[in-house]
């Protein structure tokens, strides 16, 4: 490609350059208006510098990302709010045997959750469980916060919906899902097991001391509080630590609510109706048993009468004295527990059903779309709180994204950069493949891995496409693992990393604190030898 103007090149570059700034620190001193403000201001620089025109940067809008990225959002919104993260939680702490077994279930738990609901929710529903079990076990939160976060990067990247660059990778080459997940799993699951072999090094000694003293935090963690902590996955913004200490930590409607107990000043809502029905239900038996001990204390009255004749009217009085609700009311605490697990059960059962579309071959946008909207008609519900903890602003982010990087593609300066690397990074022998993958790798830690793979995606695949059409779909794959992989390498370099850290620091009573140079010292080994173990599993 020719290079462009200069001036063109200049100003693109500017406006580039200040959207990179804002993405790698969003909270930079001089302006920090965060990632998806600076995305769009990237986007509007490219328009106003005319680098692009106005028409360009609506045509480079990918909508089919969009819609496939909307379309699991709300799915993941429905399925925490059928308990799925709930029951993913308690998987942790089933029979579990020690601090080993424990993280290797995290590994394995993150990792598949990850692949069917995005990296990022699974580290926001995840992160206090893992906190919360490790804290009462007594055990040291940081290797399991490691495992939680490093395995979810892993296991997203065998699916295009498991992270927002496969999705733009399965979008834009087109590979099936099917073919996507065939071509990475076994690297993903070798990639996993040899992630938690590095952690169990790594930490096999202070997984391994036994402490007879336990942790005071830990008397006051019930179980149904690791168990039942409950999150909205998708209000996040998946890509800024700032405003990842935003998440609605609480449902919105009474599907989603963790016990029926109501509250005072909540009149005329089915809650409070509910509320009224556990009440009488646990008053009449205590009316029953009060009035019984004031009969027994008059014995002399009626010694020689029968005890069932004593108490037969007592309890009839203290059903009388619910004002005929009772009954109605236990009912309808029945018909509501039915209603929940029936939705439950609709929930799961479209999400299974997307699944197997996706694998069938289906348009991947489409099939997340309906999926969607079928679970909000099956709601039978207004569907504005639902809606609302989808996060728009990361739809906003790529948005602006597209429009930015398209604007810098205009220039030239990519092409060039990769017309001078293409020589020594063809995939058809070791060391090509080797440099291309450490090309991939630096540039996803310090660009992002979603601009990566929009700047290098077309040029990698055109160049392997000029090979076979083997090599093509191979370069994306390399493309789709390599990026993910390279989320692992510092603390940085991922937002499910970002959504960890902060997760744990926040919790409340066992709040932790996870350094950069902690992760930097897992992150370097396990991200070299995952990746280059994976390329050699990779299925073009």
């Amino acid at each position: 490609m020719v290079m462009a103007p200069t001036v063109k090149v200049v100003l693109g570059s500017i406006a580039f350059g200040i959207f990179w700034i804002l993405a790698v620190f969003p909270a930079v001193p001089f302006l920090p208006i965060g990632r998806t403000a600076g995305s769009l201001l990237g986007a509007m620089l490219m328009v106003i510098f005319r680098v692009i025109s106005p028409e360009h940067a609506y045509a480079a809008i990918d909508l089919p990302i969009l819609g496939l990225l909307f379309g699991t959002m709300v799915v993941s919104v429905y399925l925490e709010r059928a308990d799925m993260f709930k029951y993913l939680g308690k998987l942790l702490s089933w029979k579990s045997r020690g601090a080993k077994d424990m993280l290797f279930r995290i590994c394995l738990i993150s990792a598949l959750s990850s692949a069917l609901f995005t990296n990022d929710t699974s580290c926001v529903v995840l992160t206090e469980f893992v906190l919360k079990i490790a804290r009462q076990h007594n055990l040291p939160p940081q290797p399991f916060l490691l495992a939680l976060a490093s395995s979810a990067n892993i296991g997203s990247s065998a699916t295009p919906i498991g992270n927002p660059q496969n999705l733009v990778i399965a979008v834009q080459s087109k590979i099936s899902f099917l073919d996507f997940l065939i071509g990475l799993v076994s690297a993903m699951l070798v990639g996993v097991l040899i992630n938690a072999i590095i952690l169990l090094c790594m930490y096999w000694r202070l997984l391994s001391v036994h402490k007879d003293v336990e942790d005071a935090t830990a008397e006051v963690i019930a179980e149904e509080d690791v168990t039942s902590h409950r999150f909205s996955p998708a209000t996040l913004s998946h890509l800024s630590p700032s405003d990842s200490q935003e998440f609605a930590l609480e449902s919105m409607n009474i599907h989603s609510s963790p016990s029926l107990r109501g509250h005072p000043g909540q009149a005329e809502t089915v809650r409070n109706r509910l509320t009224s029905a556990e009440s009488e239900i646990q008053r009449v038996p205590s009316d029953a048993f009060e009035s019984t001990r004031n009969s027994n204390a008059s014995k002399d009255v009626g010694r020689d009468m029968p005890l069932q004749t004593k108490e037969e009217p007592v309890i009839s009085k203290s059903v009388e004295s619910s004002n005929g609700h009772f009954w109605p009311l236990v009912k309808l605490l029945l018909d509501e527990k039915k209603k929940r697990t029936l939705s439950k059960i609709c929930v799961y059962l479209v999400t299974q059903g997307m699944l197997v579309a996706l694998l069938m071959g289906l348009n991947m946008s489409w099939t997340a779309i309906s999926a969607a909207l079928a679970l909000v008609v099956l709601d039978f519900k207004d569907a504005r709180p639902s809606l609302e903890k989808v996060s728009y602003s990361l739809l906003i982010f790529f948005c602006g994204m597209f429009i930015t990087i398209d604007g810098f593609n205009t220039t030239g300066i990519p092409s060039k950069l990769w017309d001078a690397m293409e020589p020594y990074a063809k995939i058809d022998h070791a060391g090509g493949i080797a440099i291309l993958a450490l090309v991939i790798l630096l540039l996803s830690n310090l660009a992002s891995n979603v601009p990566t793979v929009l700047l290098l995606g077309g040029r990698v695949a055109a160049s392997a496409a000029a090979i076979s059409a083997a090599d093509e779909k191979k370069a994306w794959l390399i493309l789709a693992w390599v990026s993910t992989v390279a989320g692992n390498l510092s603390l940085l370099g991922s937002a499910a990393n970002l959504i960890v850290c902060e997760q744990a620091r926040r919790a409340p009573h066992f709040g932790y604190n996870l350094t950069f140079w902690s992760h930097l010292k897992f992150g370097v080994p396990s991200t070299l030898i995952v990746t280059a173990i994976g390329l050699a599993l990779i299925r073009g």
